[in-house]
């Protein structure tokens, strides 16, 4: 069956307890009912949403319907909405739970059961295997209460909240003079980032026009991940055609956001992830109270630790995934992982939320722009201050998890003294006590980090590299990327060679 995980399920659409169908979705509400009512939330509000993909309708009614059945009041949201409204709205309501019908970015044949609780985060365990014992419990027959749909002021609220960011954080700007080009991936974000975005002043909003409508077969692109190979090629080419100052990639339930710059010459290039993250994390910080917190995992780039000591702030570093994010500490202002998540306002939601720092890309952009800056010159600014800090990821597909799990265990039994010709130590994460304790590795040089793991959810092993390469001026800048660059080829290199 499938195993009720991280943050909830997630599969292939298709028959029996294997796969995401009526069935399991039906007996899955039934079994998260009965983990409520024994801890005494029996009757809480709860909180249903769904994606636009395949099946996603017919299993937000029935989730909506068995929660009604048993006596819960449920806001079922009225359409296809993005998965952070869902995370909003059980924050916002003080719901004991929320469900959205998701698979993500994962491809168009899956779909997936995704679970907050009370305060807008995600699941921790136990609670994730103590909900899949009460599935595993689950006798037929399962009632049903039909459900009306919700009427739209929630999503005017959440609307109006991202909206209000940019003066939140960075207080009144001009705005109107920036060119934003967005995507979301033919995903159900575009109407909500384009509202969002308008709210909040920004003037000049274009969209991809062939990716722009929610469809469940996601026609453009091999793979609806903004971070894989070509799939963020429209969005690049509609930037350079319109002369922007921004492009946004938004994934298919807009909880993550990828950022593109132009690189100076007239072409365009994306963000990742850590750069991003330090972006906003940066932004955040030039107006948060000065023992305010920051936060990012432990596969992410070093930089925002020393961005956060130089800016006064504390900083924070957690397993992957925003159910340890959102919860890295008191006083939380930002939150990014390597994989484009960003936290950009957990006061109200407390999960990654593509549609806030989109926003709040777009007003660091308009900042910038007033001054005559890019955000080019602001990453350019932190390799000179805190050194070039260049990160990239190598995924090896393998025949199944088992194999992933073999080779880690393979490497911590003769673990490396040397990388690429740099001496490493290592660090066991499974010989660690507490919340840090996890099947991953790492060998960190004095200039050079590898964080290995096997996947969560895939038959993969994932290797986290990151190299820093001092900087003393900006004119050094070209031959330290160079010198990162060729360092990490090496890493690369040494990753690829786990596999054989």
């Amino acid at each position: 069956m499938l195993r009720f995980g991280t943050a909830g399920l997630r599969g292939p659409l298709q028959d029996g307890p294997d796969g995401m169908n009526l069935d399991t979705v039906s007996r899955t509400t039934a079994g998260l009912v009965e983990w409520l009512r024994g801890r005494c939330l029996g009757g809480g509000a709860v909180v249903v949403g769904r994606d636009a993909r395949h099946g996603s309708a017919e299993f937000a009614i029935a989730t909506a319907e068995i929660f009604a059945a048993a006596g819960f009041p449920v806001t079922l949201l009225p359409r296809p909405l993005p998965t952070p409204i869902v995370a909003y709205a059980v924050r916002e309501l003080g719901a004991v739970a929320g469900v959205q019908i998701t698979a993500s970015h994962n491809p168009a044949t899956d779909n997936g059961y995704k679970v907050y609780l009370d305060g807008g985060s995600q699941l921790l365990a136990p609670a994730d295997t103590e909900i899949e014992r009460c599935i595993e419990a689950v006798t037929e027959p399962i009632a049903r209460t039909p459900v009306g749909p919700a009427a739209d002021d929630l999503v005017r609220r959440y609307i109006d909240r991202v909206a209000r960011l940019p003066e939140l954080i960075g207080g009144p700007g001009e705005r109107s003079d920036v060119r934003i080009v967005l995507t979301p991936l033919h995903g159900v974000g575009g109407d909500t980032a384009v509202a969002a975005l308008t709210a909040a002043g920004f003037k000049h909003v274009h969209v991809v026009g062939a990716q722009f409508a929610p469809d469940a077969g996601f026609p453009t692109v091999a793979f609806p991940n903004p971070e894989e190979p070509g799939a963020t090629d429209l969005l690049l080419a509609t930037a350079t055609r319109i002369g922007a100052d921004l492009a946004i990639a938004l994934d298919p339930d807009a909880d993550r956001c990828a950022i593109g710059i132009t690189d100076g010459d007239g072409g365009w290039r994306m963000l990742r992830g850590d750069e991003t993250g330090v972006l906003l994390g940066d932004y955040v910080l030039r107006t948060a109270p000065p023992d305010a917190l920051v936060a990012t995992t432990i596969v992410s780039s070093r930089l925002l630790s020393k961005l956060a000591a130089a800016r006064g702030a504390r900083y924070a570093e957690t397993l992957t995934g925003f159910k340890w994010l959102a919860r890295a500490g008191d006083g939380l202002v930002y939150a990014y992982e390597e994989a484009i998540g960003h936290c950009a306002d957990p006061a109200a939601v407390r999960d990654k939320d593509g549609i806030s720092a989109a926003v709040l890309a777009a007003d660091l952009v308009a900042r910038l722009k007033a001054a005559g800056r890019t955000l080019a010159d602001e990453l350019d600014d932190y390799a000179v201050e805190f050194g070039l800090h260049a990160t990239d990821q190598v995924s090896l597909r393998l025949p199944d998890p088992a194999a992933a799990a073999d080779l880690v265990n393979r490497l911590r039994a003769a673990p490396p003294d040397e990388i690429a010709g740099e001496p490493v130590e290592y660090t066991d994460l499974l010989q660690v006590r507490g919340r840090m304790r996890t099947d991953a590795l790492i060998f960190e040089g004095a200039n050079s980090r590898i964080v290995v793991r096997p996947s969560g959810t895939e038959p993969k092993l994932k290797c986290y590299l990151e190299v820093v390469e001092p900087v003393a001026t900006r004119d050094a800048l070209a031959t330290a990327r160079a010198s990162a660059e060729r360092r990490l080829a090496e890493l690369r290199a040494y990753c690829g060679r786990l596999a054989q």
